[in-house]
């Protein structure tokens, strides 16, 4: 998992920020799926899956042909954390229990409703207000 603040993320997303840091340092560049995988170490399969998500997105554009390969399709300063997460994992804006209940019943809403209530959307307002160009600085790719 990456840590970035008091945040972590599954390793669905650490190997999308991973990718796209990368990108982002050479935004100009088109990289191929061999070289990602080969500076990344990202296996194979779960790589292809999360270039398709990317691209599905528009976040990155797929160029086909010979010397084709993979580019981001905006700048890093267009692109939020936020926008990542949904292309690969999705984005709950409804906030589930933070006890695990299915639901919490609004006329007697667990002891933790509130708190959580306005801890995820604080969480969803950084994600949504952090860019991509504010990772440059993290260690996201050895």
């Amino acid at each position: 998992k990456t840590f970035i603040g008091v945040m972590t993320f599954s390793k669905t997303t650490t190997y999308a920020l991973r990718i796209l840091t990368l990108m982002a340092s050479n935004p100009d560049k088109m990289y191929t799926s061999i070289n990602l995988n080969e500076t990344l170490e990202i296996p194979k399969k779960y790589l292809q899956r999360l270039l398709t998500d990317l691209t599905r997105s528009g976040i990155i554009a797929s160029i086909q042909g010979r010397n084709g390969g993979f580019v981001l399709s905006k700048k890093p300063n267009k692109i939020t954390v936020a926008s990542i997460v949904e292309a690969v994992e999705g984005l709950k804006d409804e906030v589930s229990c933070f006890f695990g209940f299915e639901k919490c019943a609004l006329d007697k809403p667990c002891s933790m409703h509130n708190v959580w209530n306005e801890t995820h959307h604080n969480i969803l307002n950084l994600l949504k207000k952090t860019k991509l160009s504010d990772l440059k600085n993290q260690r996201l790719v050895d």
